[in-house]
């Protein structure tokens, strides 16, 4: 199969690598020094390029708030049988775009990074399949996640972004709050440094990306979530009732069973 992918990022990178021994793969990315270690495909820098590959399969791995401006800058050099996907962790917009775009398409999210996931062991992760789409765009990517070893599920678009508030809303915001109040700790626990390492790796990803994920519509629901157990907590505490606290850290732990 002749595959395109838009970007040579993280993800752009690693789907060029899992992708590049059993099809025709070519990477479009104008900056340069992001195709230093791509290989065994070909390389574009010219969006004119396009054109002569014919690609079949198309998958756009750009930064989010670059998706859209990516498959309208490519879709006139396509072949009308060609099938377009993305990888996006928001699909707020995408569905829209897909009814109208007049291309087979198919959408997922894998639900993992290059930041925090071993990319040589995926048995753990899992990754997200949008219902709505091309039968054999679906196939595809079902195909590509098992052989992986991802725990697949199949939502809608409306699915997945509140699937998304919960399963990133949720801990993104917690991590943020834990980096506002922090300070520098000469002696830190292990809990603290396990939570450090998670918000240092989390502020490293594209600001972008970090700010689309919390202004997903269904994301307010959840921070106020936090602010109510945080209310809970800290009346529990200033009240000093020990009896109280032991019930809240019983409900806690059946809530990770």
């Amino acid at each position: 199969m002749k595959i395109l992918i838009l970007g040579a990022g993280k993800m752009g990178s690693f789907f060029t690598d899992l992708l590049s021994f059993d099809h025709e793969v070519a990477v479009f990315e104008q900056d340069p020094k992001r195709m230093r270690f791509i290989y065994n495909a070909f390389r574009m820098q010219s969006i004119d390029e396009v054109k002569d590959f014919v690609p079949e399969l198309v998958i756009n791995c750009v930064t989010l708030n670059h998706t859209l401006d990516a498959f309208r800058a490519v879709l006139p050099l396509l072949p009308p049988y060609c099938i377009i996907s993305d990888i996006a962790s928001v699909k707020t917009h995408l569905k829209e775009f897909y009814e109208t775009c007049g291309f087979p398409y198919v959408s997922t999210h894998p639900m993992f990074g290059p930041t925090f996931a071993n990319l040589d062991n995926l048995s753990k992760e899992n990754a997200i399949i949008i219902s709505e789409g091309d039968h054999l765009g679906k196939i595809f990517f079902k195909d590509l996640y098992s052989r992986l070893h991802l725990n697949i599920r199949e939502y809608t678009f409306k699915e997945h972004d509140e699937v998304v508030a919960y399963s990133l809303g949720i801990p993104f915001a917690s991590t943020m709050v834990f980096a506002a109040t922090m300070k520098h700790q000469d002696a830190p626990g292990t809990t603290f440094k396990r939570h450090m390492k998670t918000a240092r790796g989390l502020l490293s990803e594209d600001d972008y990306l970090l700010t689309e994920i919390l202004l997903n519509p269904h994301v307010p629901h959840q921070i106020e979530r936090i602010q109510e157990e945080l209310s809970i907590l800290l009346q529990d505490i200033k009240n000093k009732d020990t009896d109280a606290i032991k019930q809240y850290l019983t409900k806690i732990r059946k809530n990770i069973e």
